[in-house]
């Protein structure tokens, strides 16, 4: 696979054009590398330029044996950062040391990569809206305006909201002379959506539609699993114990270990799919055994919705809410199923007893029972359809 780097002028800067014959595996990779972007105007993959960013993407790409042309590259000088890319860049000095203090409270308290450069983000902008004020200043009203400017200034939405007051009440933990640990600042409470689910039978004709072997492999397995994307993804063979019917999930979301069941109506599908592609490590693998895409995996989700015939909105995480309303929709108690899920609160759980269909589809409509009293108090009503036109 040759693969040729060339300079374009996009977006106010040079950047890397990644260009490539199409081929679904190699795109994937390719996505994985930091920092990667996709242009719609040049139809291809890009990166911002700078001869480590070209030394850096050359030896990436190489690490899969791609032929690498980048020849156009080597007249171009080093493209400067922007500065307002760097957060927190235009920060007077005295805040920058806040800032860098709070990322490392935050990282000793073992928050994930992307909650750290959250909270800091909103940091960098409280510390911006506040500029020198000192840390002994800083109290309930100064928050309460920064929070009611930024708000509709970003046109937050409430998850972004409620990341936002996470991150204070962070900032308040680390400088006790605030005194934001007593602040009063309230989440706005999250919108309640009830999850798409899809029917067992819609499930069927989903697996059925995929055609190769691969992609119906961990479509089933997502579903009969009820696991996460990432989950799939980072999914080794040795945690696959057929004999126990069991998968064992480690370091899922919120750091927790959990065990799931395996299939029984799954194996078959299991043992064709592991003699067919024969992965090394991972149970779906990459180019040359490398992590799995996620985009990927949404991509064929969406063909194979198509070619099944379902018109609603599907992700993976679709099948894994679907999992979890048919094990409750068959009997299964609340607390079994978040133990499933991995779930650390039941609230999480419980949204999918508002889906479970299995008592609401026994209660009858109140029009179909005035209609049924109607039948057997009226016998002139024998004929009685509401399908027909009802003269006055």
């Amino acid at each position: 696979m040759k693969i040729t780097l060339s300079p374009i002028e996009h977006r106010g800067g040079t950047q890397i054009k990644i260009s490539f014959d199409y081929d679904l595996e190699v795109k994937a990779y390719i996505k994985q590398f930091p920092g990667v972007r996709w242009s719609k105007t040049y139809n291809s993959f890009y990166i911002p330029f700078s001869h480590k960013a070209k030394s850096d993407l050359f030896q990436y790409l190489r690490e899969q044996k791609f032929y690498v042309d980048y020849s156009a590259l080597s007249a171009l000088k080093n493209r400067p950062r922007s500065p307002n890319k760097i957060i927190g860049a235009e920060l007077s000095g005295t805040n920058k040391e806040r800032l860098n203090q709070y990322r490392n409270y935050l990282e000793g308290r073992r928050l994930s990569g992307s909650t750290i450069s959250t909270y800091s983000t909103f940091i960098a902008l409280m510390l911006e809206y506040l500029k020198e004020t000192p840390l002994t200043e800083i109290d309930n009203e100064k928050i309460r305006l920064f929070v009611e400017d930024i708000i509709p200034k970003k046109n937050y939405g409430i998850s972004t909201h409620r990341q936002l007051i996470s991150a204070v009440k962070h900032f308040g933990l680390l400088f006790k002379e605030t005194n934001i640990e007593g602040l009063v600042l309230q989440r706005p409470k999250k919108s309640q959506y009830l999850p798409s689910v899809l029917s067992q039978q819609e499930i069927i004709d989903l697996l059925r539609s995929t055609t190769n072997l691969k992609h119906r492999a961990t479509l089933a397995l997502l579903y009969s699993a009820g696991l996460r994307i990432s989950e799939i993804i980072q999914l080794e063979l040795c945690q696959i114990d057929i004999d126990r019917r069991q998968i064992n999930i480690k370091q899922a979301k919120g750091r927790k270990d959990r065990n799931v069941m395996l299939a029984e109506s799954f194996i078959p599908l299991l043992a064709n799919y592991m003699a067919t592609y024969r992965p090394k490590k991972y149970f779906i693998e990459g180019v040359n055994g490398s992590l799995y895409s996620p985009t990927s995996i949404r991509a064929f989700l969406k063909k194979s919705c198509k070619r099944a015939g379902i018109t609603k909105r599907v992700t993976p995480h679709t099948l894994r809410h679907s999992y979890a309303t048919h094990l409750i929709e068959n009997g299964v108690g609340l607390r079994h199923v978040q133990e499933l899920l991995g779930h650390s609160k039941p609230e999480t759980t419980m949204i999918y007893t508002h889906v479970a269909q299995s008592d609401l589809l026994s209660i009858k409509s109140p029009l179909d029972t005035a209609v049924t009293k109607l039948l057997k108090t009226d016998k002139t009503q024998r004929n009685l359809s509401l399908s027909r036109n009802i003269k006055g």
